[in-house]
Parts: C-alpha cells; structure tokens; sequence
C-alpha cells in the first residue's frame, strides 16, 4: 500500500504541483503585462517627443541647431 501511495503521490503534493503551476502561469502573465505597459509607454513618449518637435518655433529650432549660423554670413 505504501508503494501505491508513492507512485501516485499524496493529495498534498498534487494540490502543490496544482499551486505551483497557477503560480508560474500568473508570473507569465504578469510579465507579459508589465511587457505591454512598458511599450505601450515607450509609443507614448514617442509620440509627445513628435508632438513637442512638430510644435518648435522658429527660434527653438534654431537655437537647438549645431550649425554655426555666422559662417554663413557674407
């Protein structure tokens, strides 16, 4: 009866493998969420960088430049 018993393992092993495998598919998941919202920021941050840069003035513009706007003076 005992051999039995270790073959098909004890209730409480089967409710751990149980746990144990509803705890490895929540990880997955969640790391698949935070994935998501970690992209999902990163498209929004894109998004308001096209956003700020679109809406430069002239002046911003510029005065961002690297070009050295006096060697071209005549």
């Amino acid at each position: 009866m005992s051999k039995k018993k270790q073959e098909t393992g004890s209730l409480g092993d089967q409710l751990n493998a149980d746990v144990l495998s509803k705890l490895k598919s929540k990880k997955t998941e969640l790391k698949q969420q935070a994935e998501e919202r970690e992209a999902q920021e990163k498209q929004r941050r894109i998004e308001e960088r096209k956003r700020r840069e679109a809406n430069k003035s002239f002046e911003e513009l510029l005065n961002e430049s690297d070009m050295d706007w006096k060697s071209f003076k005549k």
